[in-house]
């Protein structure tokens, strides 16, 4: 039994779900530092409400816990896909008896999930009225899918019924999936959220004028939404009826003693050990931290500007050690870069004088700074567009471009950039250069803006600082309307392919932020997306990265590091490097739930 209450008063939502059954129910407390965008899988975008719905939903695979590197898994699959050896045919077998959370739309009867309901998803990521940001990850790839979507853009109705020859339904538990062109990352691909099951009747029964279900999620995943004030608190409850798993994972090689610990905590026992999820937005740094050491959160995500609270030189302080607190420390698959916006006219375009300024100020920015002020070190430096951990990284490639403010201001002088007397540049026909950088609200987007001034300050170049919260942020991004800004991207999967993606033309408004588009590039991404990981693909990515490079479209900055803590009662705990959360994973023993 569910009931809604709506609080118009404060413009907040709260769902109210029955509990599960009694008895003492364990809790995890958990913090984000920014809101969540739209439950809807087919909308998600962004790493904080991943941790939503990656919870609430299920995709065919997943991710090994323990492996390193990372091993794909089935989830709702009844085992990995089987692949035709060119590549372009996926043979998807499905767990029967897997069903949906109980809920209105399914007129009280068991709702069981079935292929059908993948290839639905899988569609409406191509209805125009839905405007999917995530179109990208099946774009060009399905026989006959991207014609429907096609279609629909002239009739203006997008026909779920119409039969698509890429999807191929053997049985209710089976579907081969036929595709244009040869893709060995498909698998990878069905293992992120966003290709998560939603059921029709959800989506008929709740969803607004675009078909969008912002706000009653209802998946086939371990937890349900039990509670929710938007942009405040978030709790999930188990769900009661998902069907029986139990803990089995085996060492990995890279990190045997910790994991053989883990296994030991957590061998044999049900999946999840933990009943309710409490989730609260904290956007300053200060509050999370003082919730964590508090004891009012059991999971923290030490980001950089925090880490000297709880690190020495990347150890966990001596301090926190004494208190039981555990460290789980990774390089992230994340690759923070600069871009300027291709399309706009004054510091986008491709002839000498645009690529000149792009240049000098990327020359002009000083990473290390960056990295030892606004992350407390808590970062890699990366010259290349592929983080480490991911398939197609390259440790030795060398960028061309060097930390020099004097070099940047004579390309400046030699292309038409003059100072006036006033000491401030102009552009080339001159009409006053002004810079709009974006940054986030909080104290960390402030930090990051100070430092671009900084370096448009060595420039002579004025600067003008934009701030927004995230969720406008990704808004304007979609629609090419931030000239610049500070962007990171977390691997969807961990291949290079994830990343080389961001600057393919056809792209953009959907991730490709920086709104660029050659012709080349475009050729060589469309290459190594048909071929299989390994040497001749790894020279196509350098070459991409040249490109890039030279053009001055973005420059790749750093990786960073991911520190989570964890109180003492946590057991079982590993952060996963792809993976938003690790929570029906894991167990926890606190003397205020025994």
């Amino acid at each position: 039994m569910q009931c809604i209450k709506f609080a118009a008063a404060v413009a907040a939502a709260c769902w109210c779900l029955a509990a599960p059954a009694a008895g003492p129910v364990k809790t995890l407390r958990y913090i984000l530092p920014a809101a969540e965008a739209s439950f809807d899988p087919a909308l998600g975008r962004d790493l904080y409400t991943g941790h939503i719905t990656e919870a609430i939903f299920e995709t065919l695979y997943t991710y090994d816990y323990l492996a390193r590197p990372v091993k794909l898994a089935p989830e709702t699959a009844a085992a990995l896909p089987e692949v035709s050896a060119d590549g372009r045919s996926y043979l998807l077998r499905l767990k029967p008896g897997v069903h949906f959370t109980p809920d209105p739309a399914f007129g009280g009867k068991p709702r069981e999930l079935t292929m059908a309901d993948y290839v639905y998803s899988w569609k409406r990521l191509f209805d125009p009225k839905l405007a999917s940001p995530n179109t990208w990850l099946l774009e060009g790839k399905v026989v006959g899918l991207d014609a429907l979507a096609a279609q629909a853009k002239k009739t203006g109705r997008f026909d779920y019924d119409a039969p698509v020859a890429g999807f191929e339904q053997l049985d209710r538990y089976t579907l081969r999936i036929h595709l244009t062109h040869t893709d060995f990352s498909l698998g990878m691909i069905l293992a992120y959220e966003p290709l998560a099951a939603v059921a029709r009747e959800v989506v008929e029964r709740y969803g607004d004028s675009k078909g969008e279900v912002a706000g009653h999620p209802v998946g086939t995943g371990v937890y349900r939404l039990g509670q929710w004030l938007r942009g405040s608190r978030i709790v999930l409850e188990e769900n009661p009826g998902h069907r029986a798993e139990l803990w089995d994972f085996a060492p990995s090689a890279e990190d045997r003693a910790d994991d053989e610990r883990i296994v030991r905590q957590m061998k044999g026992k049900k999946i999840p050990q933990i009943g309710r999820i409490e989730i609260s937005i904290q956007l300053e740094d200060q509050s999370r931290w003082l919730s964590f050491t508090s004891g009012e959160a059991d999971l923290f995500w030490l980001d950089g500007p925090l880490s000297p609270k709880g690190l020495v030189d990347g150890k966990l302080r001596p301090e926190l050690a004494a208190r039981g607190i555990q460290l789980s420390r990774i390089v992230d698959p994340v690759l923070t870069y600069y871009y300027w916006n291709m399309r706009d006219p004054v510091v986008g375009g491709y002839s000498k004088e645009k690529v000149a300024l792009r240049r000098a100020i990327a020359m002009a920015h000083d990473v290390d700074e960056e990295i030892r002020l606004v992350l407390n070190s808590e970062a890699r430096r990366l010259a290349f567009p592929i983080p480490p951990g991911v398939a197609g990284h390259d440790p030795g490639y060398q960028g061309l471009l060097r930390y020099d403010p004097a070099l940047a201001n004579r390309l400046l002088d030699r292309y038409g950039y003059r100072k006036g007397a006033d000491g401030w540049r102009t552009l080339p026909d001159g009409r006053p250069l002004l810079i709009h950088y974006t940054s986030r609200n909080e104290a960390a987007g402030v930090l990051m803006a100070e430092l671009w001034r900084k370096t448009y300050n060595r420039l002579g170049i004025r600067m003008e600082n934009q701030r927004m919260i995230f969720s406008d942020i990704q808004q304007a991004e979609l629609l090419c309307k931030l000239q610049t800004r500070t962007y990171q991207w977390m691997a969807d999967y961990p291949d290079g392919d994830n990343f080389m993606q961001l600057f393919y033309g056809k792209n953009i408004n959907q991730n490709n932020n920086g709104c660029y588009q050659d012709a080349r590039f475009d050729q060589w991404y469309e290459t190594s997306h048909r071929m299989p990981p390994g040497p001749q693909r790894d020279a196509l990515y350098r070459k991409m990265a040249r490109l890039l490079e030279v053009q001055a479209a973005a420059m790749p900055a750093y990786s960073r590091y991911r520190s989570m803590l964890a109180q003492p009662g946590v057991l079982g705990y590993k952060k996963h490097p792809i993976l938003h959360q690790e929570w029906k994973y894991i167990d926890i023993e606190r003397k205020d739930q025994e």
